[in-house]
């Protein structure tokens, strides 16, 4: 079987490189940006350096800010219309995660209008069209949602998100600069970056990884043991560090999949509204763990790129506990809670489960599972 890889056609990368934003568009011959930009990075003038240069060079754009924490089936309607109104040619997607899902479900409805009850793009969606041309700038060094294939919605009547893989959403552009997540407070600072580690690691052990994506996700997890401290700590080469992590996460994950790390944080967001991130940083090294066994030597590149001394001369037992032991302490070093007391209700815990064995991700975990040993994982973190 082939194995397939999917990247953007084009991104910058650095410092200033929101500057190649005006040149694109000017040789695409735009003519009007659909701005998807969540309110407090307005309001906090993060959206600003990206719309000063259009403001600079002329170039019209319409600001479209209905945009939740974990996007909505009705926010993305509701987007649907508003750029259609707009009478706008691309989409540029500024933000996190949610900014970027909004943008992604937006762009391929109004190309693929026949899915515009949103629901109906869960999964591999058949859609036949590219995506509205969207520019991706991400404020937050976590998601890599502006190299994936992937965008996750949350179905407020089910209370269930939902995720969509879809080639044709991704976007043309992406555009990588330390500087859009500056701003970034500690803790949102501590949560994405786990959520670009847990990326790495189930992208790595799961059962559709190879030598290509193997490659991006070891390096990923160096660069993230290496950066995530000073990134909280707000220093440049922390930023730095995890902005370009992330993206390297992204280029192999959104090609092979996740894990049950990722399903078991989902249904995390949809019933308690619980940060992706942080939900994926508690629960990660519970199921490394778990998936421990069926992971041949790949904890043993774990190890080595968090820099654990001697970790070649460790037996398997040594080296994945090893493994795991890091991960654990890098998240306590970085502020996030070691439990889901206080999160969960042991009353939900049916319906998590059962939500979590459900979601797409699942497929991708190395270890087949069942809903009663999902069920016994949310236990053990009570």
């Amino acid at each position: 079987m082939a194995n397939r890889i999917v990247l953007n056609n084009i991104s910058y990368h650095g410092k200033g490189a929101i500057l190649s934003i005006v040149e694109e568009v000017k040789k695409r011959d735009f003519k009007k940006a659909f701005v998807c930009s969540d309110p407090s990075l307005i309001e906090f003038k993060v959206t600003n350096k990206v719309t000063d240069l259009l403001d600079e060079a002329n170039l019209a754009y319409e600001l479209y800010s209905d945009i939740k924490p974990n996007p909505t089936i009705e926010n993305v309607q509701h987007g649907v219309e508003a750029f259609k109104k707009s009478g706008a040619d691309y989409i540029i997607a500024i933000g996190g995660g949610s900014s970027m899902d909004t943008a992604k479900a937006i762009g391929i409805i109004i190309k693929n209008p026949e899915f515009a009850d949103v629901v109906s793009l869960e999964g591999l969606a058949p859609t036949k069209n590219e995506a509205v041309p969207t520019i991706a700038v991400p404020t937050t060094a976590g998601t890599a949602a502006e190299v994936t294939i992937n965008y996750v919605i949350t179905d407020t009547a089910k209370e269930r998100k939902f995720v969509c893989v879809d080639p044709h959403d991704m976007p043309m552009i992406a555009v990588v600069d330390p500087d859009m997540m500056s701003s970034m407070p500690k803790g949102l600072t501590a949560a994405t970056g786990m959520d670009a580690l847990t990326h790495a690691i189930e992208g790595l052990i799961t059962k559709a990884g190879w030598e290509l994506t193997d490659m991006f996700h070891i390096k990923a997890i160096e660069l993230i043991a290496k950066h995530l401290r000073g990134a909280v700590d707000n220093t440049p080469e922390g930023r730095e560090g995890m902005a370009l992590a992330q993206y390297v996460a992204g280029m192999g994950f959104s090609n092979v999949g996740l894990g049950i790390v990722h399903s078991m944080a989902h249904p995390l967001g949809a019933l308690y509204d619980t940060p992706h991130g942080v939900a994926n940083a508690i629960i990660l090294p519970t199921v490394m763990k778990y998936n421990a066994p069926n992971t041949g030597d790949k904890y043993l590149h774990i190890a080595k790129a968090f820099g654990v001394a001697g970790a070649e001369n460790m037996t398997q037992e040594q080296y994945r506990q090893a493994a795991i032991d890091a991960v654990a302490q890098l998240s306590k070093d970085v502020g996030i809670p070691q439990d889901l007391k206080g999160i969960v209700k042991e009353e939900d815990l049916d319906f998590l489960s059962k939500s979590a064995f459900a979601d797409v991700c699942t497929g991708g975990n190395p270890r087949d599972t069942s809903v009663e040993e999902i069920k016994e994982l949310y236990k053990s973190l009570l």
